[in-house]
């Protein structure tokens, strides 16, 4: 099984030491106390180790328990641990991972007028728009709200969600714990940057829009 493993600056969780490349195998396994643990939800290492002093990898686990956790946490008796991952990555694969379980025949609502708006509220959703001046909603767990339209905006309400946006001076907003993404065009509508983030309530703030200015992201109304 793959998934994804969160550590302190040197590789350590819970004072064990890593390294990547390496295999480990134990013979007791018990979720939250024994044996190796990881997330098959990328964004969920962010609940063990934030991303201002952490380091985290793609792993591969086998002879997994069947425990399960609140979240994606699992634990398994052997772990690879693979290639180092940055947190754009991160968000990344959380995105890739929505939009693969995404029912496109029931699941999503797609938009492509102008000054119009796509909402979804279904969990696993996609709400999808590509008209400019126009809005894409979500406000179901573990979804995406995807906006190609210029001058637009995409939003997030529920868990773990995402939203991006990725037309000229568009902006985006996301709930606690959920991503955002966004790019910066020029005058051209050529791009200029892309750059994703974790709402993390203190650098970027819960049910606030944000673009990107200068590569960086700044308020918006």
């Amino acid at each position: 099984m793959i998934g994804y493993k969160g550590f302190d600056r040197n590789l350590k969780c819970q004072n064990f030491q890593y390294e990547i490349g390496k295999e480990y195998e134990t013979e007791e396994v018990k979720l939250c106390r024994h044996g190796f643990h990881f997330c098959e939800n990328s964004m969920d290492v962010f609940n063990y180790y934030a991303p201002t002093n952490s380091r985290y990898c793609i792993v591969e686990a086998d002879e997994v328990a069947a425990e399960t956790a609140d979240d994606s946490t699992r634990v398994a008796k052997k772990m690879k641990i693979g290639s180092e991952i940055s947190i754009q990555g991160i968000v990344d694969a959380f995105v890739k991972s929505i939009l693969d379980k995404v029912d496109w025949g029931n699941k999503q609502e797609m938009n492509t007028g102008d000054c119009s708006a796509a909402t979804n509220t279904g969990d696993w959703s996609a709400a999808t728009n590509t008209g400019s001046q126009s809005a894409a909603t979500n406000t179901g767990d573990w979804s995406a709200a995807t906006n190609t339209g210029d001058q637009s905006s995409a939003s997030v309400e529920g868990k773990d969600s995402v939203a991006i946006a990725t037309g000229y001076d568009s902006k985006v907003k996301g709930a606690l714990r959920c991503g955002i993404c966004a790019v910066e065009r020029d005058d051209e509508y050529r791009l200029l940057a892309i750059k994703a983030a974790i709402v993390d309530g203190k650098i970027i703030k819960a049910d606030t829009y944000y673009k990107l200015v200068n590569g960086e992201f700044v308020e918006a109304e």
